[in-house]
Formats: C-alpha cells, structure tokens, sequence
C-alpha cells in the first residue's frame, strides 16, 4: 500500500524539506486588488511584506479552487493507493473542507484529509511525521493514530503588533467584543476549538514574549524531548535573537526558525512573532 503526503502552503515547509520528505503542496493565494499570487509560488514572502507596506487595502487571502485539488489527487492516483492530506485549520479556511469535496471527486485512489486544526510549523510536523511513518510502512490507520496523539500535546502561541488585521479578516474568535479593549495590548494568542483566541492580556511585547517562554519552559520539565519552531512576520532578526535565548536555555529542545508567509502574514501583521511546539517522537 502505497500512500502519498499532500499539504498547503500555509504549512510554510521550505521546497528542501518537501523534497526530503516527498511531501505535495498546494498553495493558498493573496490577492492585491484585482491580482492573485500563489504563496510559496508567485510571491516570496519578502516580496509579499514590501507590497503589503505599499499598499492602500489589506490584500484577501484565497483558499485553492476545487479543481486544484482533484487535478492533485488524479495525478496521484498514477502512483499511490492512497493520500493522507493535512491542512490548516477548518475554523480559520475551508481549504479542509474543499479538499474533502476533491476527495470525493476521484476515482481509483483514496483520499484522508486531516484537519490540523492549526497552521504554519505544527501543520508541517504533521506533514513530515505522516511522511516518516508512510516511508516506514505504516498504514493510513497508524498515521492518522499518531497525527491525533500528536493533536493533544501541540502547543502554539503567537503575539501580534496589531490586531486589526485578525479582526478585519475576521479570524479572532468573537473579536466584536473583545477587540476594542485588546487593541491596547499585546496579547497572547493561540488556537482553541479550530480558531484564534487570546490566551492572556498582556501590556507589553516583551512581557508577552516573556509569559509564552514560562509555557514552553512547563512542558521541557513535563516531556524529556520537544521539537519547537520560532515564527515570525518578517522580523527575522528578532526572531534568530529569541531563538538563541531559548536555545541556550532549554537544551532538551530541538528548535528551527520559521515564517509567517504570505497568507498568515495577512491576517497576523508585520512583526509577528511566536513559537510552537510538540514532544518529539
């Protein structure tokens, strides 16, 4: 049984590690007025923050077309007896749910979509560790076992520059009541039930920064290994700093430097910054 790996861009895998790990892509888009770019595609992430600063309107972020999906899924079916497919978050996109309509679309392979219930680095763990256990000959039952345990011990917290942008695109949970007091704040935010929310209220980046590495600092005593990811929105710099810190400080974790690409960098902001992580099995 031979058994394909399928995610979106917005797993924001680089095109190394989706070659090492045979994982397939397909990517979302941002559309500036009336042009659409592929991320990870058409539009660098460098080029997409450049833009968004010259802009007058925020740019929309689209799911892939139906068609996509099942011109994927066909092309598959010439090689593989199944797919395992794993997306960001059905609360957030309905890139999920257009990918379980491709599913039942095509014929002579079998499709199993995964909801992560997540996006960006926890998204692309899911991806590589199906791709592990597929290479070792696991069966789709076992992968999408492992991919649930995964679920209950991924940790995600981010702090934003300006809510705004979540609240305008409509991706912070009940953002009509809380935003107006929020907008002050950095707060910590992080997925809960498939969507953004705000975990703490805090004054401060720093302070906020500070309380998201007490949570990581809590599992390194509760897990013997973690794999953690440092993701930011075009503020590299500040992230490489932090991730060192952190480095220094938890030598239980194996930590690798990420991004908000285009997509996420849309509803997050430019200086975004957070860490994600999972016990490494």
């Amino acid at each position: 049984m031979k058994i394909a790996v399928v995610t979106d861009s917005t797993a924001y895998l680089t095109p190394e590690e989706r070659e090492h790990y045979n994982i397939r892509m397909i990517p979302l888009s941002v559309t500036f007025e009336d042009r659409a770019y592929e991320e990870e595609v058409e539009i660098t992430t460098k080029e997409f923050y450049d833009k968004v600063r010259g802009a007058k309107v925020l740019p929309k972020t689209t799911q892939p077309p139906v068609g996509k999906f099942v011109e994927l899924f066909e092309e598959l079916a010439k090689e593989y007896d199944e797919v395992i497919s794993i997306h960001l978050s059905s609360g957030i996109s309905g890139t999920y749910q257009g990918a379980v309509q491709a599913s039942e679309m095509v014929e002579g392979i079998k499709v199993h979509v995964f909801d992560s219930e997540i996006s960006c680095s926890p998204q692309g763990y899911y991806a590589k560790k199906a791709s592990e256990m597929a290479s070792k000959g696991a069966s789709v039952e076992e992968i999408i076992r492992k991919l649930n345990e995964m679920k209950t011990k991924m940790k995600a917290y981010f702090v934003v520059d300006d809510l705004s942008h979540l609240q305008r695109g409509g991706r912070l949970s009940s953002a009509a009541a809380i935003v107006g007091g929020l907008l002050q704040i950095k707060p910590v935010l992080h997925f809960e039930n498939k969507v953004i929310v705000p975990f703490e209220k805090i004054r401060t980046k720093k302070k906020a920064l500070k309380r998201v590495e007490e949570l990581l600092g809590s599992d390194c005593v509760k897990y013997k290994r973690l794999q953690a990811t440092v993701i930011h929105a075009n503020c590299e710099e500040e992230a490489k700093a932090w991730m060192d810190e952190l480095d220094e400080k938890y030598p239980n974790v194996e930590f690798q430097l990420s991004y908000f690409g285009p997509v996420i960098g849309t509803h997050l902001g430019e200086g975004s910054i957070g860490v994600t992580w999972v016990e490494k099995i």
